[in-house]
């Protein structure tokens, strides 16, 4: 019992900080919203959402520099390399600044193919455009943001990226106010805002690099010299990038199809997609506690003390899906009234609010598992998940219930949670049977 004791406090030690990091990020989302919502029109609001959909496929995409970083230094501290586990943050803030650039270069080209493939109403396309123009120049700040928060939670340190975010959002959040509604710029105010906060946000990261790693700017410039060193880098997580990008397209594609139904739904769909990200970024916290626990577990080769982080992180997920699912049922009435007073979107609100109470119970063993698989850095198994998850159930479902409308659409997204969860059990059913959990590739 005590042992149980000593691991959960250790669990929720990695977790708060992290649930309150996520947190904010969805709750921005819920600020930028509810500012947006409450202007005379809806067309801001699905602009936004548009052109945040967008960029989060970009910026996500490279969600391996912090999920690849975080599972290679969990396992490099778990084999007991401290000056490994500094390498890799290094190599990974580098990879970081060329994807950056290369993001820039060829930004003007991947943007006018994501907007001929969502095909935005003619109204909200410049808005549209004009909003995203502004946050790509965010990539640098991003990206090696990216791959700092890796490193600490890879640490098992969650406060500094908490601080991290935190600093990010609340000044998005004042910036918001002063240039929304301030400054009357509605949706151009909304990327400039965003702008800034992640560029304050990377300076708090750098602080805490300095702070920690001595010696980080001299040794930072010498891993230049030794390229070879970057390809482990990029071939362990080219599983990652897949299948990120699987879930990204995923999320692209329920907005693009829910512009189809009119700004209303549109706008309806965003706001109860934020709400979703809060139980996701709730849960996702125990998946961080995952992630550093059971990797280092992984990399010191202590498959009993493995199985029972990935146990006692399993259990404080589905209490914590269970929790949000309550909420979700006792509150959302009231909830929709903070978000928007436009009269059609609040009844679409209400109409598609259930969803909203069976979605943490459905997508709270993807959540866990997606930790589990990243911290011991088995990658292919999160990519296969994805793949089958998008191509063989959303997909085919979202074909099946087109005659149901939106309904469909929110339909074929739950079952698709359900199989990435479902897949990823079986994985590690059958890791832990016979398998075991050395991944394909080492940290060297």
């Amino acid at each position: 019992m005590a042992t149980l004791k000593s691991l959960d406090y250790k669990i929720w030690g990695i977790a708060w900080p992290a649930i309150l990091a996520n947190l904010s990020v969805p709750l921005l989302g819920l600020v930028d919203a509810a500012i947006l919502g409450h202007l005379d029109s809806s067309r801001y609001l699905g602009a936004v959402a548009l052109g945040a959909a967008l960029l989060s496929f970009l910026y996500w995409g490279f969600g391996f520099l912090r999920m690849g970083t975080t599972g290679r230094v969990a396992r490099a501290l778990g084999a007991g390399s401290q000056a490994r586990a500094e390498r890799e943050l290094g190599r990974a803030m580098w990879l970081a600044l060329g994807l950056a650039l290369a993001v820039w270069l060829a930004h003007p080209l991947w943007l006018d193919l994501g907007f001929a493939l969502m095909a935005p109403d003619a109204e909200l396309l410049p808005l549209a455009r004009e909003y995203t123009a502004i946050r790509i120049a965010s990539a640098p700040a991003v990206l090696v943001t990216y791959a700092v928060v890796g490193w600490c939670i890879g640490r098992q340190d969650t406060r500094w990226p908490l601080a991290i975010l935190l600093l990010t959002n609340l000044s998005n959040i004042l910036l918001d106010v002063l240039l929304i509604l301030g400054l009357g710029l509605a949706s151009k105010g909304a990327a400039m805002a965003t702008l800034l906060a992640e560029y304050l946000g990377c300076g708090m990261a750098l602080w805490v690099v300095q702070r920690q790693v001595l010696g980080w700017r001299r040794d930072f410039p010498a891993l230049l010299r030794e390229p070879r060193h970057f390809l482990p880098l990029l071939h362990a997580n080219r599983h990652l990038f897949l299948r990120t990008i699987c879930l990204l397209g995923a999320l692209a594609f329920f907005t693009a199809m829910g512009e189809k139904f009119g700004a209303a739904t549109l706008a309806t769909n965003a706001l109860l997609m934020q709400l979703v990200m809060v139980t996701a970024y709730a849960m996702d916290g125990f998946a961080f506690a995952a992630e550093g626990l059971a990797g280092q577990r992984a990399g010191a080769g202590d498959n009993a003390g493995f199985t029972a982080a990935v146990e006692r992180s399993a259990l404080w997920c589905l209490a914590t899906a269970g929790s949000m699912s309550l909420l979700f049922l006792l509150s959302g009435p009231w909830l929709f009234r903070q978000l928007t007073d436009l009269p059609e979107v609040l009844a679409l609100l209400h109409h598609y609010g259930p969803w909203l109470v069976l979605l943490p119970l459905v997508t709270a063993p993807a959540y866990l598992f997606d930790g589990v698989f990243i911290g011991a850095a088995c990658t292919r198994d999160l990519m296969r998940s994805m793949l089958v998850s998008t191509g063989l159930v959303y997909l085919p479902a979202w074909y099946l219930t087109r005659d149901w409308g939106n309904s469909g659409l929110w339909l074929a997204f739950t079952l698709f949670s359900a199989a990435r969860g479902f897949t990823l059990y079986r994985r590690f059913r059958r890791r832990q049977s016979a398998e075991g959990w050395n991944p394909t590739g080492t940290v060297d």
